[in-house]
């Protein structure tokens, strides 16, 4: 028995929405990406702790997946475990009137509309960023302004041994589109934010403003992974791709946006080979004619 079978038949013993061969591209904003090897729904951090536990003692790799808004899955697909957190992993509670607690596995967008119904300023920048709030915190998200860093009191995790734990601000080491997580190999379970009150009317203000930014600028009718590229020390990504002609080209089904050239879509049946061609050519022509190195903000996979 090959281990990707022994930990389908722990998650089923468990008791978890578990699926063998599923195709990423259902769960990608990008809907590009082959077949994960195993597809796990976990509930609970008892649950979680056992999986992971047994991805390391048998050496199997494991992919903690948010709402697949910043990543670009391999037409050849996944031969790991990929978990989506669940039911416990998308509580959202007050401990005191200022203070949210918020499972990894919640969207931001049910995060922002809990703070706006309890009359929390904070998370307006966030509305609309289409991630999940272990997510975010993992890579600091951000726009308009605002970051994960600006609210986050602490985060609780889940180590690969099934240790639980949690880091304070001070130690979360944010940095642009990057934090702790991204090195120290634990899985988020909650993230803690200290948030402001204020009139709920103000913060609804705030985030229709900034949405209607995003729908002004951002080629939201399209499935696309968002921001491609991470910004450039004195410039914009954007920018720079549009200096450089390739505003509206294609390879295969993917297209540099002709809305935001920051973006790039799937105008139906992209592949990530396409994209990946795509955005060697702009990161090798970018350079060629400016000088800037262009960094992927993408996860790839």
């Amino acid at each position: 028995m090959s281990n990707i079978d022994k930990i389908y038949n722990l998650a089923m013993g468990l008791g978890c929405d578990t699926k063998l061969n599923e195709p990423m591209k259902k769960h990608t904003s990008f809907k590009i990406g082959g077949n994960a090897a195993v597809y796990i729904k976990v509930s609970n951090l008892s649950r979680l702790g056992t999986i992971i536990k047994e991805c390391k003692l048998t050496d199997t790799k494991f992919f903690l997946l948010g709402n697949g808004s910043n990543i670009l899955v391999d037409d050849n697909g996944m031969d790991c475990v990929v978990i989506k957190l669940e039911d416990d992993f998308k509580e959202i509670f007050m401990p005191d009137s200022e203070t949210v607690y918020c499972g990894a596995g919640a969207t931001l967008a049910s995060l922002c509309k809990f703070a706006l119904n309890n009359g929390l300023s904070g998370l307006e920048f966030a509305w609309g960023i289409p991630g999940t709030v272990g997510g975010a915190v993992f890579m600091n998200a951000g726009a308009y302004g605002g970051e994960m860093k600006d609210v986050v009191v602490s985060v609780n995790h889940i180590t690969a041994d099934g240790t639980i734990g949690r880091i304070d601000k001070d130690d979360l080491n944010f940095g642009y589109r990057t934090s702790a997580y991204r090195k120290n190999d634990c899985v988020i379970t909650g993230v803690t934010f200290k948030l402001k009150s204020d009139n709920p009317e103000n913060i609804r203000h705030k985030m229709d403003d900034f949405m209607g930014r995003r729908t002004d600028k951002q080629p939201l009718e399209f499935p696309s992974a968002g921001s491609v590229f991470k910004r450039p020390e004195g410039n914009y990504a954007g920018a720079l791709i549009e200096q450089c002609g390739f505003k509206g080209k294609e390879v295969g089904g993917a297209q540099v946006s002709e809305k935001h050239a920051g973006f790039i879509i799937n105008k139906g049946n992209a592949t990530a080979k396409d994209v990946k061609e795509l955005i060697h050519n702009i990161q090798t022509t970018v350079k060629k004619e400016t000088g800037y190195d262009l960094e992927c903000e993408l996860i790839m996979l």
